[in-house]
């Protein structure tokens, strides 16, 4: 644990803090994508298949407890809750993430570091995480009007990679050159997907005014 791994997993618990708040809040999930929160919720089952056994610390079994439960609980509000449902906006939401789910599960079965069913699962939790947040993109540069929490949720997920990626050059460094390929091309790759986002998010921020994506 370092400072900057602490920093990303927080910055992470807090975009799904902020997306809970407002469905919950709002009683809407206008501008959120259903698909996404689905991958990431794949993403938290396979990689925590460790959960029940092997213990590292309380710390690191409540985050993945915490990140199971809350994406848990933004896909059931979003298919089962009476009023958020009817608030999803499932015409714009269309970005086929079943392919997204096969491609990562295809890289997972190629590129692993042992090929055993748990590994497997954790890289393809890995390569899906790294994509996962493209429908999202999608469904924010269809409606071009994107809402306070929504972009605020967007924002620190996207923070959150960029600390990961600062945890890991400081990791390189400081512990006998550490690597890991895997995550590192991946979280490189996620990171680079939020770039165009976090360029307008700084322009909206800079002159005042609501954030609003190109079409």
């Amino acid at each position: 644990m370092n400072a900057f791994r602490f920093l990303g997993d927080m910055t992470h618990l807090f975009s799904v803090l902020v997306l809970l708040l407002k469905i919950y809040a709002t009683k809407s999930c206008s501008g959120v994508s259903r698909k996404t929160q689905e991958l990431y919720m794949l993403v938290f089952v396979t990689r925590y298949l460790d959960l029940f056994t092997d213990y590292i610390s309380l710390y690191n079994t409540v985050m993945k407890v915490v990140f199971i439960t809350s994406s848990a609980a933004i896909v059931w509000y979003m298919r089962r809750h009476p009023q958020v449902r009817r608030t999803y906006d499932k015409e714009q939401d269309t970005f086929r993430h079943a392919v997204l789910v096969a491609a990562a599960f295809l890289l997972a079965l190629i590129f692993n570091e042992r090929f055993t069913i748990r590994e497997i699962c954790w890289a393809f939790s890995i390569y899906l995480e790294a994509v996962a947040i493209l429908p999202q993109l999608v469904l924010l540069q269809r409606s071009r009007n994107v809402d306070n929490l929504t972009g605020q949720y967007v924002f620190f997920l996207g923070a959150y990679r960029a600390f990961y990626i600062l945890n890991w050059i400081y990791r390189y460094f400081t512990e006998g050159h550490h690597s890991r390929w895997i995550p590192w091309l991946a979280g490189l790759v996620q990171t680079a997907l939020y770039a165009d986002f976090f360029y307008y998010y700084f322009l909206s921020w800079k002159n005042n005014v609501k954030l609003e994506l190109p079409a």
